[in-house]
């Protein structure tokens, strides 16, 4: 186990966190009114990064309003569908802190609602209505900058690694909103990296990133990266049956990266002392990823943490151990654990192949 301890590569459990990497982010908000000139509820807004990749969803409300925080800056196209149809477009671009207005009026070819006065002479009751409108959409103005605010609170605390700001930030937050699920996943990332800073209030701040993160699933359940966060703090609370069925949602959910969510899985098990669960875990990212060079690496420092010696003093390691070890070099000859695998092969006095050639640098000669 020693050896075990001395090579593994721990991983940082920020590892397939999502929409976190910048402190900067941006806000859309709009109300849509159908053809009638009334909210419309349950229309689709449907915002679409141009500068990358990157598509984002979400409903009006019963009084035809949306807000959709937490969005890297760039340039959006925002799309209100109807039905499945498509019934006004338009072109914005984020700023820092302030909250783009992106509303529709259906009655009008999907143009920008308008908002000056027909010019017609209102009724008392009509000038009432009119007026409670506008204060109800100077509170949800005032609101969504608010819940913006705090949300880069959080944003610019964390990327200082101050993790209680960050924490105030998310939590006025979720206060001001709780249906995003972007401000509940932020929220969870804190209290997981402040149980990291601060072992004195780790099980309670792994208690309450386990909340959060399933705060998170409850309004965006299809998202891997939740699920397979939530799974890394279930595993640190030694819930590794409940962890492990999270992470096979997450693989499901994105197979693509499957291999990476198991490979996590057995890094958070060897931190936790638990050789056989790590060896499982390893295997099983062997499996679904053939090509994954550092899960052979790790798979068989798992198995090394198992070896026994014979009465000649040899070390003599399960079946499967060189193997892992010669695939590694094999898939990075020249990777950061390439001399580490040569010292686990000699130790163990299996021959280290010398066929492997480092990748082509792509530079002709």
């Amino acid at each position: 186990m020693s050896m075990l301890r001395k090579f593994l590569l721990i991983l940082p459990l920020a590892l397939l966190f999502s929409a976190i990497g910048s402190a900067q982010t941006t806000a859309f908000q709009g109300t849509v009114k159908g053809p009638d000139g009334k909210p419309l509820q349950g229309a689709v807004i449907k915002i679409e990064r141009q500068d990358i990749k990157g598509t984002y969803t979400i409903k009006t409300d019963k009084k035809g309003n949306y807000f959709y925080g937490g969005l890297p800056l760039g340039n959006y196209k925002i799309t209100v569908l109807v039905d499945g149809a498509e019934r006004g477009v338009q072109q914005k671009k984020g700023t820092v802190s302030d909250t783009v207005d992106a509303s529709f009026n259906l009655a009008d070819a999907g143009a920008p609602a308008a908002v000056d006065e027909s010019g017609r002479a209102l009724s008392a009751a009509e000038k009432a209505e009119a007026e409670k409108k506008t204060k109800e959409q100077t509170a949800a103005l005032a609101k969504n900058k608010a819940l913006n605010d705090a949300f880069n609170l959080g944003k610019t605390s964390a990327a200082a690694n101050n993790w209680d700001g960050a924490i105030e930030g998310f939590t006025k937050a979720s206060e001001l909103d709780a249906a995003q699920n972007v401000v509940w996943g932020n929220l969870a990332d804190a209290y997981v990296s402040r149980a990291k800073a601060a072992p004195a209030t780790r099980e309670a701040d792994l208690a309450k990133a386990a909340d959060a993160y399933q705060k998170a699933i409850a309004l965006k359940d299809g998202d891997s990266a939740y699920h397979n966060n939530y799974a890394l703090v279930l595993a640190q609370q030694k819930k590794f049956d409940d962890a492990q069925t999270e992470l096979t949602k997450a693989a499901q959910l994105d197979p693509t990266n499957a291999g990476k969510y198991y490979y996590n899985l057995g890094a958070v098990y060897v931190n936790t002392g638990n050789g056989d669960a790590a060896t499982a875990a390893f295997k099983k990212a062997i499996e679904l990823d053939p090509n994954y060079a550092d899960a052979y690496y790790q798979y068989g420092l798992s198995l090394m943490g198992k070896a026994t010696t014979d009465p000649s003093g040899k070390i003599v390691a399960p079946a499967g151990t060189t193997e892992a070890f010669q695939k590694y070099l094999e898939l990075k000859p020249d990777g950061p654990f390439a001399q580490p695998s040569k010292d686990m092969l000699a130790s163990m006095g299996s021959t280290v192949q010398t066929n492997f050639k480092a990748a082509p640098t792509g530079k002709k000669k």
